[in-house]
């Protein structure tokens, strides 16, 4: 696999955070952070998924958010007003 050097910085309290998590999870911290980083990238892909089906069918009704939520054992909160 070919990488992809990079250089970030965080605020010092979300370093320190990622290092932690990265420990807890015994993985190295840039495996931790692709891991990260294709989660976000999944998410993105998904809400566009899903904008552009509620464009077509419309929003999705509260009984099909808590069956998705149910199948998917997932909490979705309630959209921040």
């Amino acid at each position: 696999m070919l990488a992809d050097k990079m250089s970030i910085s965080l605020d010092a309290e979300l370093g320190d955070a990622v290092r932690r998590a990265a420990r807890r999870d015994d993985a190295g911290l840039s495996a931790w952070l692709a891991d990260a980083a294709r989660a976000k990238l999944r998410a993105e892909a998904l809400r566009t998924f899903l904008d552009a089906w509620e464009q077509e069918h419309g929003s999705l009704t509260a009984e099909e958010l808590r069956r998705a939520e149910a199948e998917l054992e997932l909490v979705i909160e309630a959209p921040a007003r």
